[in-house]
């Protein structure tokens, strides 16, 4: 053969599958024929010798995954970045291929121990030579591909792989000639196909289905315009002819049960050299540090894998761990993403953790000017329910207003920052974009101070999650403590409830609370105000009697006739004031001076006059009566309880009540400390409240006694 083209191969003489290290190894432990192997081999062998050189590197015992010899190394013309595989149970094979490469005189270069590349298996250059694709997630680490850049001096266009079947890049990718590209769009995520996209046009895109990708159809050999792999469809091989390729299929079967096929068992050593120098780097890294009870609150979990979900890769460069219960830790973590894209997306989540950019890599805020009232640049920084301070002209700032889901605002005359909706953005106001000169304010109480306050107090309040009916006695227990203390104290609690809390016989007792001083504002639609209403002047709720259970009839006109009585009195509160509304739970906030808001819908029949039917106002007067609440129940209503929580910074105890799951769920999700779902009937739940309450108060009664 005469052609320069040339690939190094291992034969499997000592081939068996001995272990698991992918997912198509499971099953098949010893269950490879060396044989069958051995003549499978020679067949892909023969094929690719009589189309280029083959050169063979010696098989040692002891290393049976040595006939993969893409894994080896990443050649580009002398140079070779020697692989550092992930699992031990080839690790042993490194000495080996270096000694082979440094007789055929490349420099090797040999990364850091601990940072995973798997050679060729995970790095393929365009059949032009114009960049390289690495691939990232199972068995090379992202940060390997900033110096596989620098040393072999290319772009590098880095793929997160997300399908562990798809474990090295070229079991689900491939290169062919002429810029064409064969390869499996399911096993990548969205940043990749994009990026792909944009590098590949359409025409040159070859993606296969699943029958064919789990055939290794991608695992292919490519020598000029012959693909020589495991199998492919018909349609597959029709596909690859339209585009001016002969497919040759060679049974590989074998090497199947190990995870590899054809590509897997060779190693290109001639390598296209594009003359055009490469481009600047793609991959970008950031450093941030943490502080705080990392490792119990779970924090340093949470932003490693946010990390590696988001596509970026880490490196943790110190940690210190507290030495006591009630000592804090911290960590300095090396961030890695291929570009700025999913560098910017990971950064502002890392900031919702409290993540802050080390001291001498701290910037301003970076401002953009509003040139069009209530649209922000695209990437404004989104605001959280933490407390957050900005970085304004070398000073941090707290954001005042903090809420979920705001644009910040920097004023221009001083140093002011503030949360506003992107509605409410002016011609001329100063946005934050970005994450730089932005951190997120998480507290790190003192744990014995904290433990010392619950035990005072008796009870503390839960940490977040979502709790069975199997709790839901002591969690009223504590929810009872905590409005009496607050009651007691001055603070504020609203309620914030849908009509179920009507349905289900639990008007009474949200009543009672509302008359005994436990609730300081009421929010809900247009709906809770009706069907209270009803009931507190017809007896029924959507028409059934609520004392009978049974409907009466003509009961389903009763809500009209409800809205008809309030609407001919002008107000609710006229409608108290003239003796026509008598009992029920807007008739507790009338006489006891509790404000509430009912915002409107387009399915409100009606609706009521005090139903607020302009969406903005309805949320801007929500916004009001919550603003300095120490506690919010939230009683079976989803969208207004999740409209309530986007309004409602840290710090402020929540608490969801529903028989959907879902709906307690999504409030609990929000991330706060200090919110708890709980997945009950809310008629029970205020019931058992109610009950508590008054156990509280005879228990008083005794004591001062």
């Amino acid at each position: 053969m005469t052609s320069a083209l040339r690939f190094l191969m291992c034969a499997p003489h000592h081939y068996e599958v001995d272990y698991v290290i992918n997912p198509w190894m499971e099953g098949n432990i010893h269950r490879s024929s060396l044989e069958a192997a051995q003549e499978q081999w020679q067949s892909l062998y023969q094929i690719i010798a009589d189309r280029a050189n083959v050169d063979l590197v010696k098989p040692q015992p002891g290393w049976p995954d040595m006939v993969f010899t893409a894994n080896a190394g990443l050649i580009l013309g002398n140079r070779v970045v020697l692989s550092r595989f992930l699992h031990p149970e080839r690790q042993g094979e490194e000495p080996f291929f270096k000694e082979w490469f440094e007789a055929q005189g490349h420099q090797v270069f040999t990364l850091p121990p601990e940072l995973p590349f798997e050679g060729a298996g995970d790095a393929l250059l365009d059949r032009e030579g114009r960049w390289l694709w690495a691939g990232y997630g199972f068995r090379t680490e992202l940060d390997s591909h900033g110096l596989v850049a620098q040393w072999l001096n290319i772009e590098v266009l880095s793929l997160h792989l997300m399908d562990e079947r798809f474990y090295h890049l070229d079991t689900c990718f491939c290169p062919l000639t002429g810029g064409y590209l064969l390869y499996y769009p399911p096993a990548f995520d969205a940043y990749s196909n994009r990026l792909i996209e944009m590098r590949v046009p359409p025409e040159k895109r070859i993606a296969i289905d699943e029958p064919d990708a789990i055939n290794f159809a991608c695992n292919a050999v490519n020598v000029d315009r012959i693909v020589i792999m495991n199998q492919a469809s018909d349609e597959l091989k029709a596909r690859l002819a339209e585009a001016g390729f002969e497919v040759v299929e060679t049974p590989l079967t074998e090497f199947l049960k190990a995870g590899g096929a054809a590509k897997c068992l060779t190693l290109r050593v001639t390598e296209p050299l594009h003359p055009e120098p490469a481009r600047e780097g793609g991959l970008l890294a950031r450093t941030v540090t943490m502080t705080g009870h990392l490792l119990d609150s779970g924090l340093v979990s949470r932003a490693l894998d946010l990390i590696m979900e988001g596509g970026g890769s880490f490196q943790v460069l110190n940690f210190s761990l507290g030495e006591q219960r009630q000592s804090t830790s911290s960590a300095e973590i090396r961030v890695s993403a291929p570009d700025r894209e999913v560098m910017d997306e990971i950064m502002a989540q890392l900031i919702d953790l409290g993540a802050v950019a080390l001291p001498e890599d701290q910037q301003d805020a970076r401002l953009v000017t509003i040139t069009q009232a209530g649209v922000a640049p695209d990437d404004f920084y989104s605001s959280t329910i933490y407390p957050t301070e900005v970085r304004v002209r070398g000073q941090w700032v707290r954001v005042q207003g903090q809420r979920m889901d705001g644009v910040i605002v920097v004023s221009a005359s001083e140093p002011v920052a503030t949360c506003k909706l992107l509605r409410d953005l002016a011609v001329g106001d100063q946005v934050i974009v970005g994450y730089d000169g932005i951190r997120s304010v998480r507290s790190t109480k003192d744990r014995s101070r904290a433990a010392a306050t619950a035990t005072a107090e008796e009870f503390s309040f839960m940490g977040s999650g979502v709790s069975s009916e199997r709790r839901v006695e002591l969690i009223v227990e504590q929810v009872a403590w905590d409005l009496r203390r607050l009651r007691d104290q001055g603070g504020k609690v609203a309620v914030v409830a849908g009509p179920v809390v009507i349905h289900t016989g639990g008007g009474d007792h949200l009543g009672r609370l509302i008359r005994e001083g436990y609730v300081q504002a009421l929010l809900g639609g247009n709906a809770i105000a009706v069907h209270d209403i009803e009931q507190a002047m017809l007896g029924t709720s959507l028409g059934v009697d609520m004392k009978q259970g049974t409907s009466v009839r003509g009961g389903h006109r009763h809500h009209l006739r409800a809205i008809n009585s309030i609407r001919r009195c002008g107000s609710i509160a006229s409608a108290v004031e003239q003796g026509v509304l008598t009992r029920g739970v807007l008739y507790e906030c009338v006489k006891n001076n509790v404000p509430f808001s009912l915002a409107g819908s387009i399915r409100d029949d009606g609706p009521l006059p005090d139903t607020k039917m302009d969406l903005i106002a309805a949320q801007a007067d929500y916004a009001r009566l919550i603003e300095g609440c120490d506690l919010i129940l939230m009683l079976s209503t989803m969208l207004h309880a999740i409209g309530v929580g986007n309004m409602t910074p840290a710090g402020v105890k929540m608490v969801c009540v529903d028989i959907n799951p879902a709906v307690v769920t999504k409030l609990a999700d929000r991330g706060s400390l200090e919110s708890i779902g709980v997945v009950t009937d809310v008629g029970l739940f205020l019931s058992l409240l109610v009950k508590q309450l008054d156990r509280l108060t005879q228990r008083h009664i005794v004591s001062k006694a």
